[in-house]
């Protein structure tokens, strides 16, 4: 690394500590245990998952969880990308550092793994069932978050582009659980 290289480098690792540190302190003071959108931000990631626990197909819980991790992996590097973008951002979060944790890591993927089953013990289309939650995630839930100050969008950034955000990653994560099932088969 050159100089004028080590030195900008530098400078962004400074300003991510200094944004680290305004993420803490805005966390502590607006987001944290005592106000309603925390425990808000705690039932959204809980729920899903005790759900999830009592539904989940045990006999096809591998591929079933495979599909949702996938799915919590896109949505993660999207969201994260949409952040520091300032596209979007969540004003009230369970974690200062993990800003859309409750949404990425639960009832996101969450979500789309019941419909994914669904789908695949009543031979119905993914495809379908796929648009129908993106829809009601994009024109439904994401509105009720921002009603309630809970997700800000901005820019260009508006519902049916979040629709379209939450169709894409399904179907992407669908799609990627299609190649590793198809590679699986291919060595058995």
């Amino acid at each position: 690394m050159n100089e004028q290289q080590r030195s900008m480098f530098d400078r962004l690792v400074s300003i991510q500590e200094k944004y680290t540190k305004e993420a803490q302190t805005y966390w502590s003071m607006y987001s944290n245990l005592d106000t309603w959108q925390f425990w808000v931000a705690v039932l959204m990631l809980v729920v899903p998952l005790v759900v999830l626990y009592f539904t989940i197909d045990r006999k096809r819980i591998f591929i079933i969880g495979f599909f949702g991790f996938a799915v919590h992996m896109l949505f993660s590097y999207v969201d994260a990308i949409g952040i520091r973008f300032g596209l979007w951002g969540y004003p009230y979060q369970l974690l200062p550092f993990l800003p859309s944790f409750s949404l990425d890591g639960s009832i996101i993927p969450v979500a789309i793994m019941l419909v994914y089953q669904w789908t695949l013990k009543h031979g119905k289309n993914f495809y379908l069932y796929a648009t129908i939650l993106a829809v009601i995630f994009g024109f439904g839930f994401k509105p009720l978050l921002t009603s309630l100050g809970l997700f800000e969008p901005y820019k260009w950034v508006n519902y049916f582009y979040i629709f379209l955000i939450y169709w894409f990653l399904y179907v992407g994560g669908y799609l990627v659980t299609k190649l590793f099932t198809k590679w699986q088969e291919g060595y058995e």
